[in-house]
């Protein structure tokens, strides 16, 4: 990821049905939190940056412990450690549910094992760390859902790992999309997400990210 330029074609958005499980509404909840892993980190919080009711998104790890969440120690596929994005929302703006669909239909493809794009490792693997048990609920459901439709060429192979920690990462990590946009790989693996997050999801899209480094204020 990164240092290398890739000639990798972007993954291929799908249309896909929203998840027939959600989370029970809360009227008294303003915020909850959320993990996902799909491939480098980049893209997938450049993705959520501009997801309306998103509030913050933040890149680190997660899956192993915190003495190995550094960008080198991960980087060896050792440590258990997935590249994650750790996502706050308030849903009375935006559902788990929702944000589930846009995970698995333009984030990342949850088709490939241990690696997205040019980039190869478990570090790249696609799982979701499910905060409690109605996320683990809503989320395996989705997964058989989508798989039953066949929305996609191939089974999904997202795992499902318990939340054991996130642990943000570097500094430089941060906003990279939105900080370095005519950066190579961002143009040919991410830029495309942002836009097929704009066409398949335009109630869902906002045009102005919010960065890691100025979440917004809760209302």
């Amino acid at each position: 990821m990164g240092l290398r330029v890739s000639q990798t074609a972007a993954e291929v958005a799908h249309v896909i049905p929203a998840p027939a499980l959600d989370e029970q509404a809360n009227p008294t909840a303003v915020s909850e939190a959320a993990i996902f892993a799909g491939g480098c980190f980049w893209g997938v919080q450049g993705v959520f940056q501009h997801v309306k009711g998103v509030t913050s998104a933040v890149s680190g790890y997660a899956g192993g412990e915190k003495k190995t969440a550094q960008y080198r120690s991960v980087s060896s596929g050792t440590t258990g450690h997935a590249e994650s994005v750790q996502v706050t929302y308030d849903p009375r703006q935006v559902s788990y549910g929702r944000l589930l669909q846009i995970y698995f239909s333009v984030a990342h493809d949850p088709t490939q094992l241990n690696h997205q794009g040019p980039d190869t490792g478990t570090q790249y693997r696609s799982a979701i760390f499910p905060a409690n048990g109605e996320q683990a609920r809503v989320a395996k459901a989705y997964i058989e859902q989508l798989n039953q439709a066949h929305v996609f060429d191939a089974p999904i192979v997202t795992r499902t790992d318990p939340a054991q920690g996130f642990f943000p990462a570097e500094a430089y990590h941060q906003d990279f999309l939105t900080l370095n946009p005519d950066y190579p790989y961002i143009v040919i693996n991410d830029l495309p997400k942002i836009t097929n997050l704009k066409r398949l999801f335009p109630e869902n899209y906002r045009a102005d990210p919010v960065l890691a480094a100025t979440p917004q204020p809760q209302n």
